[in-house]
């Protein structure tokens, strides 16, 4: 979704060239935000292959390619993130298929089976329990109707910083440091943003950055604190290109939600 309504980008490398194509209504402003999608003013030298930690330095060098790209739509970012909250991230992605199939319009274009995310004034009008099916409960899905009432606001928050950004966003129920920490980064290209309350990333930062197999949020913080400014670039790197914190016990049984 763009604000001149449902568009479909295309981009690929050609001859080592970018071609971008663009179909639908909202075509016009997806090719104006196509430079901004793949990174392309994400060009400053932000000093971390000289970082004094060598996994940062290694890692940064490693990725020093790598460029923070800029969707521009908190709508769309947002959707499938709340429904990433306390699930596996495989059983997330079901979810997310399933709702567009339920809502979703044939995105424009010549790809037959692409899905536009549901159109915001038809999601905010299903009723919580609707969503039991899908196997979404009912504390994700009043934030998932919330969003779609208040999409229309995204295109101007979009534009404000990473900073203000986030204060607008916690205005909304059910999204918290996490949703907002981990849309940042692809809506607005915010290489700060960081999704404190992670299950995952405060062990993987404690564990290449200290040494130390288990993490706190607080810790995880303390110890991003140097690269102020560029912590999630700091975080994507070390995921990337770290180690995996240790495992311990046995793993945790997954029961779909539509099965309770």
């Amino acid at each position: 979704m763009t604000p001149a309504g449902p568009g479909t980008v295309s981009i690929r490398w050609s001859g080592g060239d970018v071609v971008v194509e663009c179909f639908g209504p909202g075509g016009a402003w997806l090719q104006q935000q196509s430079g901004r999608m793949i990174g392309a003013d994400d060009t400053d030298d932000h000093g971390l292959a000289a970082a004094e930690h060598p996994v940062v330095a290694t890692a940064a060098h490693a990725d020093r390619y790598l460029r923070f790209g800029a969707s521009g739509d908190l709508y769309h970012e947002l959707l499938p993130t709340i429904l990433e909250q306390r699930i596996t991230i495989g059983e997330a992605h079901r979810q997310w298929k399933r709702l567009c199939l339920e809502l979703g319009e044939p995105a424009p274009g010549p790809f037959t089976r692409l899905l536009l995310p549901p159109e915001p004034s038809l999601l905010a009008r299903q009723p919580s329990w609707w969503f039991h099916p899908l196997g979404i409960e009912r504390k994700r899905a009043e934030p998932l109707i919330d969003v779609a009432r208040h999409a229309s606001k995204f295109w101007e928050w979009s534009a404000l910083g990473g900073a203000e950004a986030g204060r607008k966003l916690r205005l909304l129920r059910g999204v918290g440091r996490w949703t907002i920490g981990s849309v940042l980064g692809p809506a607005i290209g915010d290489p700060d943003a960081v999704a404190v309350g992670d299950f995952h990333l405060k062990n993987v930062i404690a564990h290449n950055l200290a040494g130390e197999a288990r993490g706190t949020d607080e810790r995880m913080l303390e110890l991003l604190e140097p690269y102020a400014g560029q912590r999630g670039r700091v975080v994507r790197y070390v995921a990337r290109h770290g180690s995996a914190a240790p495992k311990f016990g046995p793993k945790k049984r997954i029961m779909t939600m539509h099965a309770w």
